[in-house]
């Protein structure tokens, strides 16, 4: 039994991402409630456009989004602090993200 706390040690060195997985029909809903003032969020071009839309935002950020995950766990003006839980958060990535792959 001496390999299981070698095993143990080891997983503490595989990369993980520190997050959960998002919902992205929640984050598009979230979305499309909160961004939506100032972000066109579906390729529909439903929005006000005053920032960049959300397809575009997805392409930049890809492929992990961190930029975006950035910006919603400390936003800066001229973005208004949403104050988003982490789950809500992981739903909007997960939303960007499928914007980002199609």
């Amino acid at each position: 039994m001496k390999f299981v706390p070698l095993i143990l040690v080891g997983l503490l060195f595989v990369p993980t991402q520190g997050w959960a997985a998002g919902d992205a029909a929640k984050g598009h809903a979230l979305a499309s409630t909160w961004c939506a003032n100032c972000h066109v969020v579906a390729d529909d071009g439903q929005g006000k456009d005053v920032a960049p839309p959300f397809p575009e935002v997805a392409r930049r950020g890809a492929p992990d989004q961190l930029s975006a995950r950035a910006f919603l766990e400390a936003p800066h003006p001229p973005m208004p602090d949403l104050n988003l839980s982490r789950q809500e958060i992981d739903d909007v990535v997960a939303y960007l993200n499928s914007l980002a792959h199609r």
